[in-house]
């Protein structure tokens, strides 16, 4: 199979038939054999009956449904689990990403060896107060963090290899990091194509501004997880050697004051434990040794995971 598109949607029945229209007829320009993976991300509206109307009319035409709203990031990681396309595209329901898109996106995973390839919406018709301020300042603050060169992280139309999509796993709401994942699994060439983004026909976009205080805090985990997941001790023991020598080196600074004003016969200095400065340093070396905890209990949990020793080969000779 040449193609899978997978596409996540909430609410979306009267999009579907002409998004679903459209990649056909995108696809029997250029010959594809294909797949169309719609997922129901537990739509309270028609959406579920006009798939089974697409499937019906047209048999590669898929569908999951989910029994409640789980979320985008669930949705698409089902639909990797499933489909078969040596390149997989992904896209949002509301017909603000072209379909006349795939072509070429195919052709950059295909001919031009990349493993991802990501949308950019350069001209957008989203209010800016909403959505073009936050996402630049977003995208800016993952490009800095991640080393990726992409400038729209989040957009919805991607296209991937297939190993790629079928190595990573994605949850919570990370699906706005999967270049990030992706480079995470060693998955170095990810490119990015200028696309056209179209103003929504129907119905209304389902995110609110909550999405960027948890897409910041999602990043943070990605983060993490990206330079620490095998190696839990290497940050909770660094950050605790350094708060438990801060707290020692005040300690012994103390200390040796009052040794000093002692020899001296300075009869009027404050005693060690009556300085504020002293329980800091306690405060300090507790939370030291805590952080130390913290990290063995890490390195037991990461060392009796699943997947401790499971490491990506991308090539092999017998």
């Amino acid at each position: 199979m040449d193609i899978s598109v997978i596409v996540p949607l909430l609410n979306e029945a009267e999009s579907l038939p002409e998004l679903a229209s459209w990649i056909e007829r995108v696809m029997a320009e250029h010959n594809f054999f294909y797949e169309i993976i719609m997922v129901d991300d537990g739509s309270t509206d028609d959406s579920w009956e006009v798939i089974q109307n697409l499937h019906a009319a047209n048999n590669c035409v898929k569908g999951i449904r989910f029994r409640r709203n789980y979320g985008k990031s669930a949705a698409l990681n089902t639909a990797f689990e499933t489909c078969e396309g040596d390149v997989v595209i992904t896209m949002d329901a509301d017909l603000q990403d072209s379909p006349d898109e795939i072509p070429e996106l195919f052709n950059m995973i295909k001919e031009e060896g990349y493993d991802l390839v990501s949308g950019w919406k350069k001209v957008r018709y989203d209010s800016k107060l909403a959505k073009n301020i936050p996402s630049k300042f977003f995208n800016w603050t993952t490009r800095k963090m991640s080393g990726i060169d992409l400038h729209d992280f989040n957009c919805g139309l991607k296209a991937y290899r297939k190993d790629v999509i079928k190595s990573i796993e994605v949850y919570s709401e990370m699906h706005r990091y999967i270049p990030v994942i992706a480079k995470w699994a060693g998955f170095n060439k990810i490119g990015e194509k200028v696309v056209i983004h179209q103003k929504r026909k129907h119905g209304v976009s389902k995110f609110g501004w909550n999405r960027f205080v948890n897409g910041y805090l999602d990043l943070l985990t990605v983060d993490f997880m990206s330079r620490f997941s095998r190696k839990p001790m290497h940050f909770f023991g660094t950050m605790g050697t350094l708060s438990f020598l801060t707290g020692i080196v005040i300690t012994i600074i103390l200390i040796v004051q009052k040794l000093h004003n002692l020899a001296n016969n300075v009869t009027n200095f404050r005693q060690v434990t009556d300085q504020p400065l002293f329980y800091l340093a306690l405060l300090a070396m507790v939370f030291g040794l805590m952080l130390f905890l913290a990290g063995f209990l890490a390195e037991l949990i990461a060392r009796n995971g699943s997947d401790r020793n499971k490491y990506l080969i991308s090539d092999r000779i017998e």
